[in-house]
């Protein structure tokens, strides 16, 4: 019925399109009236059939005909006048348009049904396709996997360094795809799903791509985004799609890159139902996976960064049943991963590699590539060879300070920024197991109008209570070197209030240091969201702990005036010097303060982090 009446309406209109307007039928003899009249305005002929516009509509027949100034006449064939010489006497212009006429049949037909029978048979066509499995609504369910084969582009293990842990653990897999009778003669079966998690940057696309380098075999990434679009269904379609590839071409890797994207937990609430495209998704893939006989030869490598939002499906045995955490790189590590990406870079002789991974701690492989990369754009504009100590000294600060502004201070405001940055590193020698001052500045960089570096000798994994203390005295310095100095205080230690109250609640809420609190934990860990539930903490545990992070705080506070009152002349000499030269290193800031410089060697790697509009 429906087809029916789309054909009927397609037939009204495609009739009412390709109609030629109408035209009133007038005689021979009324259209020789209105010429005499001098009504006709133009004529188009052919043979004895002439047509034409009146200057004024006219009704034929009168009173009860159609009106319209188009107008049709039929010529007899034996009228003697002279028509031609008639019509140029009256100014009636003789058009060579040719008549209208009625469209053929063909044409009728192909306006009148075509387009209806293009949309039945189109439709029918995508439903056909999309029954077949082989396709979603015109190709948007085919896989949007990239390809990359061994031969064309290899990444192996050499490339990936400092972890070593994870490429030891991540070894299994290539020697499975490399030896796979080994393991099936004892029965074994490789993981089916290897699970790498950790922070951004730490290397996980790379270490994927490194293991089908090694292993030889054909690799497949997608990002988890691409499987989901607006369109229900299409999602599966391009799991299943990219599956298929897979297996034809077994052994082979499936990389998964941000499964966060698709995998997150069905039970969290984000969901609307139980056809949402992406739960549909998800559920291809463990039905996908879950479908493996361990004779395929198709491992899947998922990566994510917040591997505690995944559902629990994802992560049983039979799936994503191996998980390898990728950590940022120790010391060794990052030495290593900076001779990996400067294999290609033109070192000078007073670059060493060890002393700049010493003052990146924190540091990622993506973030020590950059490195290498700013200091070697650094050094082209520098007309430089190679690149010198110098030119990674300035790109270290540029990534952690951003470019140097060039704002004039006023001169009260350039010594307010000196003193208080001079709190903080004397506040920084002063306090017993402090990381050692590599460096302090007033010079303005990025959002900030001065810095104070710190870094430790050595990686730290543990911290103690009494070296948080001195963190927060620490950083408290600015702000009690100008309440000192000047008997009130601004908004340039806006940052600094935010890193200690960061700091102090963490202490009693998370690590147990508050006698008051007890040893539990009552707050979620940083970045992490929960709903208030029964279980949670009490309004009266919640006050108990702004009280105590108040404490800490204050007591902190007033330690660091003490210090400052007791070395004011310290004080002020930094001050003065920083005032004259701006930036002050490790062993011209210790000489100054009258202290002896740290024995171990290190160089600057964290900061007080005075990072709002307006920091000193």
């Amino acid at each position: 019925m429906t087809v029916v009446v789309l054909l009927l309406v397609n037939w009204l209109v495609g009739s009412s399109l390709i109609t030629p307007q109408s035209r009133v039928q007038v005689p021979y003899t009324e259209f020789q009236s209105q010429l005499d009249a001098g009504n006709v305005e133009s004529v188009t002929s052919r043979a004895e059939t002439i047509q034409g516009e009146f200057h004024k509509k006219v009704t034929y027949p009168k009173g009860s005909g159609e009106t319209s100034t188009r107008f049709q006449t039929q010529r007899p064939s034996y009228a003697k006048d002279d028509l031609l010489k008639e019509l140029d006497s009256r100014h009636v212009t003789v058009n060579a348009k040719p008549v209208d006429t009625s469209p053929s049949l063909l044409t009728q037909l192909l306006v009148g049904f075509g387009p209806t029978l293009l949309l039945i048979g189109a439709f029918m066509w995508l439903m056909q396709r999309s029954a077949s499995g082989l396709s979603s609504m015109g190709g948007f369910g085919r896989s949007r996997a990239k390809r990359y084969d061994a031969s064309k582009q290899r990444t192996t293990f050499a490339d990936v360094a400092g972890v070593d842990e994870v490429k030891d653990e991540l070894a299994e897999v290539v020697d499975f795809l490399r030896n796979p009778a080994r393991y099936r003669r004892l029965g074994a079966t490789i993981p089916k799903g290897v699970l790498l998690s950790g922070p951004p940057g730490t290397g996980k696309t790379l270490l994927a791509r490194a293991v089908a380098g090694e292993a030889g075999v054909p690799f497949f990434s997608i990002s988890a985004s691409e499987f989901v679009e607006m369109i229900v269904g299409v999602g599966a379609s391009r799991v299943r799609d990219l599956f298929v590839e897979a297996k034809a071409v077994a052994p082979a890797i499936v990389f998964i890159d941000e499964l966060d994207g698709i995998g997150q937990s069905r039970t969290s609430g984000g969901s609307f139902g139980a056809n949402d495209e992406r739960e549909q998704t998800l559920n291809q893939i463990l039905t996908e996976m879950d479908g493996f006989t361990g004779t395929e030869g198709v491992i899947v490598l998922g990566a994510t960064n917040r591997p505690e939002v995944l559902d629990p499906a994802l992560l049983r045995p039979g799936r994503f049943d191996r998980r390898v955490t990728v950590n940022p790189p120790d010391l060794a590590g990052r030495e290593a991963i900076l001779r990996v990406h400067t294999r290609d870079v033109p070192l000078a002789a007073d670059v060493d590699l060890k002393a700049i991974a010493a003052q990146t701690p924190g540091m990622v492989g993506a973030d020590l590539h950059n490195l290498v990369n700013e200091a070697a754009l650094l050094s082209a504009r520098r007309q430089r060879d190679r690149v010198r100590a110098a030119d990674v000294a300035d790109a270290l600060e540029k990534l952690l300070l951003g470019t140097a502004r060039r704002i004039v201070l006023s001169p009260d405001e350039r010594e307010r920024s000196a003193y208080h940055e001079s709190g903080h590193a004397l506040l920084g020698m002063l306090q017993p197991g402090a990381d050692p001052v590599r460096k302090v500045s007033i010079v303005p960089r990025g959002r900030t109008l001065g810095v104070t570096f710190q870094s430790a000798d050595a990686d730290r994994y543990a911290y103690e209570e009494p070296y948080l203390r001195g963190r927060i005295i620490g950083a408290l310095g600015g702000r009690a070197a100008e309440e000192l100095v000047y008997r009130h205080v601004t908004t340039g230690a806006e940052s600094d209030l935010e890193q200690v109250t960061a700091i102090a609640r963490q202490m009693v809420g998370r690590w147990g240091m508050s006698d008051a609190v007890g040893p539990i934990t009552v707050l979620p860990t940083p970045g992490i969201v929960r709903l208030p539930t029964a279980d949670g903490p009490s309004p009266a545990t919640l006050q108990l702990i702004d009280a105590e992070v108040r404490r800490i705080v204050e007591e902190s506070y007033a330690a660091a005036l003490d210090l400052l009152r007791a070395n004011r002349e310290r004080l002020d000499a930094l001050a003065h010097t920083l005032l004259q030269h701006e930036t002050l290193d490790e062993a011209d800031a210790y000489r100054v303060a009258g202290f002896p410089a740290p024995t171990a060697t290190s160089a600057p790697s964290t900061r007080n982090l005075d990072l709002t509009p307006g920091d000193r």
